[in-house]
């Protein structure tokens, strides 16, 4: 029977970086994972700086043979509204393919690899894990996403869980489609609903463009998703049609989800923990974060995985992100305004080029005043 110190189920940025964060540890890693690399993984795809740094990546070597698309700015709108553009000045952000991006953080992460296994069964004992009937772990962690079977390991029901849902597409456009799509690589799109709870994105990186959008709403997803299509073709910004073929995907927002993330030989990080962004719903920063502050607490049990001994993961994720308990004060004013007033402060907010600039931009999607790890 095979064995390892960590198994890691789920070959995302979590699970790579939470590897790559262990590679000098003395400890045996390995990532399993159901599909094979490279895969194509639906999502915006951008990451900050701070992201690049976290993980010792020099963005020049990087965008030798992959995406990188610098961004300047951002145009920002609501849907059926006006929009603007905020320019920088300066590569704030950089565009990628999660294609691309999951493959490399994989293949440099040092960790045996176990590409194209589901994980089927698992049997707990006291000195660890037994994982589909042939491979002995003394650790668990999960980072297979919001379905992560290891969540469920936690008493996870996500049905039952008030996640954020989302639809998109990511396409490679032919001449045609390029001479017809107006919006520029250097300035992603985002366009927030009336009722301002959700927003949906156009994202061009080199010759493919990605379109979407997510919603803390889950009723009549498909609707909202159809008419921010119809809004940007009414406005130009996109002169084709959009594949049909949109995939969806789920996601919990930090503070909102109320996953056990740490249990006796059980961690869980990224999207498996509920770590998304709560403003933005941006989730691959708090996933690398995730998986290296979990590596740094594993490192630090030596070996001891008890219930008690990984609570300090719990501690270091709440010194980053902040406590789960407790309302910010957006939240509590919400509660006692009727939803069209909230609709219409926030697309009156959505004009004033100050707060799309320092609060929307800056602190809710580049989180620009936190430092990287």
């Amino acid at each position: 029977m095979d064995a390892c110190d960590v198994l890691i189920v789920g070959g995302g940025p979590a699970g790579s970086s939470c590897a790559w964060a262990l590679r000098d540890s003395g400890l045996d890693v390995a990532i399993l994972d159901r599909q094979t690399f490279p895969r194509d993984k639906i999502c915006g795809g951008w990451i900050t700086p701070q992201v690049l740094s976290e993980l010792g990546i020099d963005p020049a070597d990087y965008a030798r043979d992959r995406m990188l698309q610098p961004i300047t700015g951002f145009r920002t709108g609501w849907i059926g509204g006006p929009a603007f553009d905020t320019d920088y000045g300066a590569t704030i952000s950089y565009g990628i393919r999660r294609r691309e991006f999951d493959d490399y953080l994989l293949r440099r992460s040092g960790a045996r690899l176990m590409e194209g296994v589901s994980l089927a069964g698992v049997q707990r004992d006291q000195d660890g894990w037994t994982v589909n009937g042939q491979t002995r772990a003394s650790l668990l962690v999960g980072a297979g996403g919001h379905f992560c079977p290891v969540a469920k390991l936690t008493g996870a029901k996500p049905p039952r869980e008030n996640a954020v849902v989302a639809q998109e597409a990511e396409f490679e456009m032919d001449h045609r489609q390029q001479q017809g799509c107006s919006v520029r690589a250097d300035t992603p799109e985002l366009y927030f609903c009336a009722d301002i709870k959700g927003y949906g994105w156009c994202f061009r990186k080199g010759n493919y463009l990605n379109i979407g959008l997510g919603r803390m709403d889950q009723h009549r997803l498909s609707e909202h998703v159809a008419a921010f299509v119809r809004f940007l073709k009414a406005t130009g910004r996109v002169s084709f049609d959009v594949p049909a073929s949109l995939l969806g995907h789920a996601y919990l927002l930090y503070g909102v989800s109320e996953r056990k993330v740490a249990d006796e030989r059980m961690l869980l990080i990224g999207d498996a923990a509920g770590l998304a962004y709560k403003q933005s719903g941006e989730g691959i920063r708090p996933a690398i974060e995730s998986g290296l502050l979990a590596g740094q607490a594993i490192a630090a049990a030596q070996g001891n995985y008890s219930r008690q001994s990984l609570g300090a993961y719990e501690k270091l994720l709440a010194a980053r992100f902040g406590p789960t308990s407790g309302k910010d004060w957006a939240s509590r004013v919400g509660e006692h305004l009727p939803s069209a007033w909230i609709g219409a402060i926030g697309r009156q907010l959505l004009g004033a080029r100050w707060f799309v600039r320092d609060v929307v931009i800056n602190r809710w999607f580049l989180h620009a005043n936190e430092p990287a790890l």
